[in-house]
């Protein structure tokens, strides 16, 4: 497959993943431009107007406050990575077409980059992002349906909040975690599952969204469970469960034994 065209990338968050996409970017002919999280945003775009696509790649906690900031003429160039990511995440601001990659990469400080399984990336800019990831050899792919890719994303949450809670109580791998405490790992991602379906409005077929998770596991047996990030992403779930009336017992009782 031919290359995209080349075209000019802003990038918003220089960290460990941002900083690996910038790199397949280059790498496939595309200029990107860092905009530091101190700089005036609106200021840094307004003296940008022909770029491209706008990467923002920082983390979930800074998501709303970047996002508050894109004007709206921007909104059809953003591409999106985190996890925790759903469409009312950027339908609040009145984003309809972002581009949207569900990150299943590791990239550790002063390590390699390590795939798990292919990314899949949905929207405008999927193209040249997915033929950036495949530069670097990880594999990516794009999705062209958006029910699809909403599904993408869910599993993906169920990934990262089962595991990250779970290994609050288990520690260990993923492997681990599958192997010796299986019981628990469903409890908690039905929970999850809950909670994604109650944010989305939407029913989602369990067993695809576990035999995904599961897709995961299979990635990279060793994966450890629990990232620093685990307490805050257990008091999200527990804080927009409680808003949306949503009963989660398995990670409420987590909660209780690690408060």
């Amino acid at each position: 497959m031919s290359q995209p065209f080349a075209t000019e990338w802003g990038l918003i968050g220089s960290g460990e993943i941002g900083g690996v996409l910038a790199h397949g970017l280059l790498k496939t002919g595309h200029p990107v431009y860092p905009i530091g999280r101190d700089t005036d945003l609106e200021a840094a775009l307004a003296a940008k107007p022909d770029l491209d696509a706008l990467l923002v790649a920082v983390g979930e906690k800074d998501l709303e406050s970047v996002l508050g900031q894109i004007p709206s003429s921007w909104f059809d160039r953003v591409v999106l990575i985190q996890n925790e990511l759903l469409p009312e995440d950027w339908r609040r601001f009145g984003m309809e077409t972002p581009t949207v990659a569900s990150i299943w990469f590791e990239k550790k400080p002063g390590k390699p980059v390590k795939p798990l399984i292919s990314s899949p990336v949905h929207g405008p800019k999927a193209e040249a992002l997915v033929e950036a990831m495949k530069a670097l050899e990880i594999p990516a792919h794009r999705v062209d349906d958006a029910d699809e890719m909403l599904e993408e994303l869910v599993i993906k949450n169920v990934y990262i909040l089962t595991t990250n809670i779970a290994g609050l109580e288990t520690g260990g791998d993923v492997e681990d975690l599958w192997n010796n405490h299986q019981q628990l790992a469903r409890d908690i991602s039905a929970d999850v599952i809950a909670l994604q379906e109650a944010k989305v409005g939407k029913a989602f077929d369990h067993q695809r969204l576990i035999d995904g998770m599961v897709k995961g596991f299979d990635g990279d047996p060793q994966h450890q469970c629990m990232g620093r990030s685990a307490p805050q992403r257990m008091a999200r779930a527990l804080a927009q469960a409680e808003e949306l009336g949503v009963d989660m017992p398995a990670i409420k009782t987590v909660n209780a034994n690690h408060s």
